[in-house]
C-alpha cells in the first residue's frame, strides 16, 4: 500500500475527525484561512510530545499569521484528551484510529526500526493555504527541531 506523497499546489484531501472532546472536525470549515496538519505516530511518547510541545510553544505566532494548528494520530479521543490535558496543548488533536486520513494524505506506510519492516505513521507536516491547496508537504521530519523548520518555512 503506497499513497502517493501530496505536493504543492495540490488540492488537500478534505476529512472531517473527531477531536480530542469528540467534536467533529472539518477540513472543509477551516477554509479561508492556513491550516497546518502535523501527523504524529503516538500521543504521549517522548518523540510526539516534545513536537507537539513546540508547536504548542509556538502557537501564538502562527496564530497571529492566521493559521489553525491541528495534530492528527491513530489515537481514541479519550488518549487524546489525556495528552492535551498533561502537556497543555492548546489546539485541537484529532484522532484517526482507522488511518483513513493518514492514508489519503501519506502520513501512513512502510517504516522501519531495528531492522524490521512495519506500517506505521510518517511523522509528516502538510500546510495548507486559505483555498484548500497544499503549501508544504514534508515527511519524515524529526520531531526535535521540526517546528522551527516549520516557521521558518513559513516566514513566522
Amino acid at each position: 500500500m503506497t499513497t502517493q506523497r501530496l505536493e504543492p499546489g495540490s488540492l488537500a484531501p478534505v476529512f472531517t475527525l473527531p477531536d480530542q472532546d469528540e467534536r467533529p472536525v472539518s477540513l472543509k470549515d477551516l477554509r479561508g484561512g492556513p491550516v497546518i496538519l502535523f501527523f504524529y505516530p503516538a500521543a504521549m511518547t517522548p518523540g510526539c510530545t516534545k513536537e507537539a510541545c513546540d508547536f504548542r510553544d509556538s502557537l501564538a505566532p502562527l496564530q497571529a499569521a492566521g493559521y489553525t494548528v491541528l495534530g492528527i494520530s491513530p489515537d481514541e479521543p479519550e488518549k487524546l484528551r489525556r495528552f492535551r490535558e498533561r502537556d497543555g496543548l492548546t489546539y485541537d488533536l484529532l484522532s484517526d484510529p482507522d488511518h483513513e486520513v493518514l492514508e489519503k494524505y501519506a502520513a501512513w506506510g512502510e517504516k522501519m526500526n531495528y531492522g524490521k519492516t512495519f506500517l506505521g505513521v510518517i511523522r509528516s507536516t502538510i500546510v495548507v493555504d486559505a483555498e484548500g491547496r497544499v503549501t508544504h508537504a514534508l515527511y519524515n521530519v524529526r520531531a526535535t527541531g521540526h517546528v522551527a523548520r516549520v516557521r521558518s518555512l513559513l516566514g513566522v
